[in-house]
């Protein structure tokens, strides 16, 4: 049955659970010892938005029921209450709800989690509340943020500098949502509880037992993920704006590629592969990512965001060839990167799109030089590998552009991180060695709370041209935090023209480039 908005919200999903409770009908409370109490200590997340619902998240410490109640007040009056997963160990106590009930109208939207004890029926969690706002089905204002690379080369949570204050300063600005472009956590980086600066000050890492050494287990991989969330700017920005978040190499180890065979003597296990598996399963059990019924470890997708917008999130690891010399003439498996069915995806997902604007997000940028530093020098991590025809990789990237081009696809714009700096690249065949394409778009932002470097060398295949950039000044490589080289973008849609700005900016939130994209009306063709 299709409800509508307010029907959804005003009916209750009662049990008899729920009623013997109390709590959720706001009876009187029962004075019960903290101890027999759950504890939701990670706060609460929403994620993978539609017009009829999105993804809830929360954690437990113990075997529990997840209970959600949603309302379009945020006092919770005649909110609709909807039982959730039982969370036990073999999910580290996460749970996810995916509510799929038929909404009209995008937000806002509260909801409240608690978890009931599974052990002592009955018992129910402190409540914890979030909010977010679904995507419109009409034409109207949307702005969202983006960034990647979080707690990496060493530069973890330090409260005495306020914690992860990037997290506050994109809270702020009151985006529909949050972007993450990878690099969520960086599981092959230990953290040192003091790290001295070049000021002669020092830097004061958080760390926990996960943080200690490089991840292998899965219960090492899922306490990266937790780190996190002892971040109060981190939690802070969860409860309140909706994630849309994709992976990177980080989330396993740095540079990975399927089938490679470790040389690291910090590792026991060998097989990235088996690493992989791990990191992927924390990673699908900490984020509110939507699961493909088909293919549950998936995380490319696409993520419609009215009439005049969608975002179209890739996976650039699990499908790519190992890291080469990336000169290969002809395509192959060596040559993949993000491999022929996720391509064959992409390209049917963009033609058949009627929003006006089509956001790529990739995990890594196109035209900047990525060397593999695991490896030889000359071996490349990225798509590109140097100035001249496409080759390797690139060929997978020139067939994606030469088909947008064909299919005559409009106001294309990707949205990447992973290089630790931010930039503003524009496209065109005419500076290009490979010309079958249509100018296009290229922004990067990070690092949210990881090193600065860069910025890298540009490779010419497809006409890149340097805008605006913001680095770290030359031969001043893993600046902490403290020192302002931490960067977010964002995106404001018009929604009466469709003008499409983006901005780039600092940690503080001071707008450093800003960029106005006018939408292009020609007609797509079959």
């Amino acid at each position: 049955m299709v409800m509508t908005r307010r029907n959804f919200l005003n009916r209750a999903l009662w049990t008899s659970t729920a009623l013997s409770a109390g709590t959720l009908l706001g009876a009187p409370a029962i004075v019960i010892a903290e101890s027999r109490r759950p504890i939701t200590a990670q706060g609460v997340m929403s994620g993978d938005m539609r017009t009829d619902g999105a993804i809830l998240w929360s954690r437990a410490d113990r075997p529990a029921r997840m209970w959600v109640d949603i309302a379009e007040r945020p006092d919770f009056k005649g909110a609709l209450t909807l039982a959730g997963p039982d969370v036990l160990k073999a999910s580290d106590f996460t749970g996810k709800l995916d509510v799929r009930h038929r909404l009209q109208g995008d937000g806002p939207l509260h909801y409240r989690v608690r978890f009931e004890s599974l052990e002592e029926p009955g018992i129910f969690s402190a409540p914890l509340s979030g909010q977010l706002r679904l995507p419109p089905q009409t034409k109207r204002n949307v702005r969202f943020v983006w960034s990647g690379d979080n707690v990496g080369q060493g530069w973890g949570i330090d409260e005495s500098r306020g914690g992860m204050r990037i997290y506050e300063t994109m809270r702020r600005v009151q985006p529909d949502f949050f972007l993450h472009s990878g690099d969520t956590i960086y599981a092959d980086g230990p953290l040192e509880e003091r790290v001295a600066l070049p000021d002669g000050t020092t830097w004061h890492n958080i760390v926990t037992p996960a943080k200690h050494k490089v991840a292998e287990t899965l219960d090492e991989y899922r306490g990266q993920h937790a780190y996190n969330l002892l971040d109060a700017n981190f939690r802070a920005l969860n409860a309140e704006v909706p994630w849309l978040v994709q992976w990177d190499d980080h989330e396993t180890l740095n540079n990975w590629y399927p089938g490679e065979l470790l040389d690291d003597a910090r590792y026991t296990v060998k097989s990235a592969d088996l690493l992989a598996a791990r990191g992927r399963q924390a990673f699908m059990e900490y984020m509110p990512i939507r699961r493909d019924p088909y293919d549950p470890e998936r995380i490319y997708r696409r993520i419609p965001y009215g009439p005049s917008m969608e975002v179209f999130m890739l996976d650039m690891r699990r499908y790519r060839g190992p890291n080469t010399t990336n000169l290969q003439r002809e395509q192959s498996s060596e040559t993949a990167f993000l491999g022929a069915a996720q391509i064959e995806w992409l390209k049917r997902s963009l033609s058949d799109s009627t929003a006006t604007w089509k956001i790529i997000a990739a995990d890594m940028p196109i035209g900047l030089l990525v060397p593999d530093g695991k490896s030889q020098p000359q071996h490349f991590e990225a798509i590109a590998n140097g100035d001249g025809p496409a080759l390797g990789r690139e060929l997978e990237i020139a067939g994606l552009l030469r088909e947008i081009r064909n299919r005559n696809i409009r106001n294309v714009v990707w949205l990447t991180a992973d290089v630790h700096y931010t930039a503003a690249h524009h496209y065109s065949p005419d500076r290009a060695q490979f010309q079958d394409f249509l100018p296009f778009w290229e922004f990067v932002s990070g690092p949210l709370n990881a090193g600065t470097f860069g910025p890298n060398g540009l490779d010419d295949t497809f006409g890149p041209q340097v805008v605006f950039q913001k680095a770290p000044p030359a031969g001043q490589e893993n600046l902490s935090p403290a020192a302002g080289y931490q960067f977010f973008g964002q995106v404001d849609l018009n929604g009466e023209s469709e003008v499409l700005t983006v901005t780039l900016k600092d940690s503080d939130g001071n707008a450093l480039y800003r960029q106005d994209l006018i939408p292009e009306r020609a007609a797509q063709s079959a």
